[in-house]
């Protein structure tokens, strides 16, 4: 009797364990890691400086809508390019190419999502749900041609940070200016920009074939249309913190803001520059260094939140950070000498470098 009711037990653990992974598996396809690019809707109750209980709400709902549309239009893409994706060495391993997730369940799932965010965005508001829809005709778009298209594609990505903005002020009834969706505009092109150059610098290191709408850019393009965004960006802030006076925030000591928005682009902007890395690089490799390591230091928790927040914006991948006093520890194990770490801030979050002699 007593085993009988083992059994049974180990039986009920067993189906819990694999329908835990069943559903760990489809919430990993629905790539969670990218619903933070969806919290630039409550940029608006928050610049416009009407943060209540209403707007809160409102934001969540438009994140939740945006969330639901953004993530069947992954799974979308993930079915169309499942051949492809089984062939690669990293993207194998995605749910549907790994066939973790049936295709006819994401399908399923896909037009569930988008159909619920669409209903209920028009039901809440028309603009709200002009948004929503204007985001998924954007995303087809990309998906067929726009992503392939130089300059374009870029473009587009931009388009798809402005209607969150849109969305975001739709749903809490809070009139933008049209300065700050000029604003807005011109700094999700900035990241836009700032995104295919990181592609492209690792396509450059890795030595990999880039793919084919990266073909056409260069280092030295993308750096001139970084700096035409960067003016624009700074010129647009400008006149929106100006205050009522130019239609632009509620109240012109939002200007007071603007030292902080400059540092933080030039700041950017400087760290980004490859010159710059290397010079920074050199000045620390004492002679004879064989190992060079830099990471984001874990130890402090807010530096390394916003980081992760930062790369899930750019990268959308998730990166695993390390304290520094750990990463000692395992080279000095090894019998490495090695050098105290060297601290640089980074905008809000601290990066360190060590230098170790390999024995």
């Amino acid at each position: 009797m007593a085993s009988h009711h083992v059994s049974l037990t180990e039986k009920s653990l067993v189906i819990l364990v694999a329908s835990s992974k069943r559903l760990m598996y489809h919430v990993t396809a629905l790539r969670p890691r990218q619903w933070t690019k969806n919290l630039v809707v409550f940029a608006a109750p928050l610049f416009a400086l009407s943060i209540t209980l209403q707007t809160l709400l409102g934001s969540l709902l438009a994140f939740i809508l945006f969330c639901c549309a953004s993530t069947s239009f992954y799974l979308i893409n993930d079915i169309a390019d499942v051949e492809s994706d089984r062939q690669h060495p990293v993207k194998c391993k995605r749910p549907i190419a790994a066939g973790l997730v049936r295709i006819p369940v994401a399908i399923g799932i896909a037009v569930a999502l988008l159909g619920i965010s669409l209903i209920i965005a028009w039901l809440c508001s028309p603009q709200l749900g002009a948004a929503i829809t204007a985001y998924a005709l954007l995303q087809i778009a990309y998906n067929l041609r726009l992503k392939r298209m130089v300059i374009l594609d870029i473009g587009a990505i931009a388009t798809g940070f402005v209607l969150r903005a849109f969305a975001g002020a739709a749903a809490t009834d809070i009139v933008l200016s049209a300065w700050f969706l000029l604003c807005t505009a011109m700094l999700a092109l900035f990241l836009g920009i700032e995104k295919r150059k990181a592609e492209l610098r690792l396509t450059q290191i890795k030595g990999c074939k880039p793919r084919t709408v990266l073909k056409r850019y260069s280092l030295s393009l993308l750096s001139r249309m970084e700096s035409v965004v960067t003016t624009g960006t700074v010129v647009t802030y400008t006149l929106w913190s100006a205050g009522p006076y130019l239609h632009g925030a509620s109240t012109s000591w939002m200007l007071l803001t603007l030292p902080f928005v400059l540092y933080g682009i030039f700041r950017y902007q400087l760290l980004s520059d490859p010159q710059e890395i290397a010079n920074y690089s050199d000045s620390n490799v004492q002679k004879g260094a064989k190992l060079i390591i830099k990471d984001i230091e874990a130890s402090i928790i807010l530096g390394s939140f916003m980081n992760q927040l930062h790369d899930l914006l750019l990268s959308r991948a998730w990166v695993h950070q390390r304290r520094s006093s750990d990463v000692v520890k395992v080279l000095l194990s090894t019998g490495a000498t090695v050098s105290q770490p060297v601290f640089r801030w980074t905008l809000w979050y601290p990066h360190f470098q060590i230098v170790a002699l390999v024995p």
